[in-house]
């Protein structure tokens, strides 16, 4: 990756982010769960928002949508296209899903986010990068503790690896001054439009099949002994916003509610949103291992307070209430729970 200096009048560490105000808003990824709420987030404040992405979108979007792909198109090719579009701002929420190898993960984390600072070198334009990271990246957490900018990132999983070496890249050439970036590392995800492979997509897949109908729906799960940070997604796409806005920070910067929840009772306050009678059937864990592991995330959300003037709105049974909402408008389900139930 070529390493230059800053251009003249750019910004570095610490600099205004006027340029993040005009021209448009790249959104990379922004077909994915979390880039449709970045999206309709920078649209709600008069932003012109393009998607950007390796396919175009399944579902119909209300945006200038161009399909590209970073991990496979030339560095030259591709600054000229960005160019093209004049950004103000690149929003970088290209992810991942799980099931990968090691070398499968690093090709669809790592590499998209490492040819993406490649091509930041060549173009004309001077745009602000946030890019989106995740807790993962952290490792284990030791329980009751809380991870913030100073934690030393241990990933444990290929995902986490893969994330943390985008962000890094990102972190060195902000703190370099040739990038002009913010990396958000982000917590666990709720809210409307949640994926089916997340632990609320697959309760409601058991609740939505059981909806209407006057049996008591089973959902059966993994062991919940874990507590984990849950963040509303639409609060994630005001922090993105937020940090289009701010200075530019070498730190990554968390982005969670800042309290762990215990997973079983999520998943309980999921079911009672629902109103459906469900009884909840924990599988026993795979190996001895697995099933005594603490598992534990709370992220410090103070660096967020402090540099991006921004904190969660949200409560998590808003969250989940509206996530159940848009899924009984997409399957014509009554919205009002008729009978709530704890599970």
């Amino acid at each position: 990756m070529p390493k230059r200096g800053p251009r003249p009048g750019a910004r570095g560490p610490g600099g205004t982010a006027e340029a993040g105000r005009r021209g448009s808003v790249l959104v990379l990824g922004g077909a994915g769960y979390i880039g449709r709420h970045v999206c309709a987030a920078f649209a709600s404040r008069n932003r012109d928002v393009v998607v950007v992405g390796r396919r175009p979108p399944e579902e119909p979007m209300p945006y200038r949508c161009v399909t590209l792909d970073l991990a496979g198109a030339d560095p030259a090719a591709l600054a000229a296209a960005l160019d093209a579009a004049r950004p103000g701002t690149i929003v970088n929420a290209v992810g991942s899903i799980w099931g990968r190898t090691d070398e499968q993960m690093w090709s669809a984390t790592a590499v998209p986010t490492l040819r993406l600072l490649e091509t930041l070198a060549l173009m004309t334009t001077r745009p602000r990068l946030v890019h989106l990271g995740s807790v993962l990246e952290y490792g284990p957490v030791r329980p009751g503790s809380s991870v913030g900018a100073d934690a030393v990132p241990r990933p444990d999983t290929a995902y986490g690896r893969s994330k943390l070496a985008a962000s890094e890249a990102v972190l060195r050439g902000t703190a370099g001054g040739w990038v002009d970036g913010v990396v958000l590392r982000v917590s666990n995800v709720s809210g409307p439009g949640t994926p089916r492979i997340s632990l609320l997509g697959q309760v409601a897949e058991r609740l939505l099949a059981a909806a209407g109908r006057s049996t008591e729906a089973v959902v059966e799960l993994s062991r919940l002994r874990a507590h984990r940070d849950y963040v509303d997604v639409r609060d994630v796409a005001d922090a993105v916003v937020a940090a289009a806005y701010a200075p530019a920070v070498p730190v990554a910067v968390g982005i969670g509610r800042g309290e762990a929840v215990a997973v079983r009772d999520l998943v309980d306050l999921f079911i009672e949103a629902s109103g459906t009678p469900a009884r909840v059937v924990e599988r026993p864990a795979a190996d001895r291992a697995s099933g005594h592991r603490d598992d534990w995330l709370r992220v410090d959300i103070g660096a967020a307070r402090t540099l991006l003037g921004w904190e969660p709105r949200r409560s998590l049974q808003e969250s989940v209430r509206d996530c159940w909402k848009a899924l009984a408008r997409a399957h014509r389900l009554p919205t009002t729970p008729s009978k709530p139930s704890g599970g």
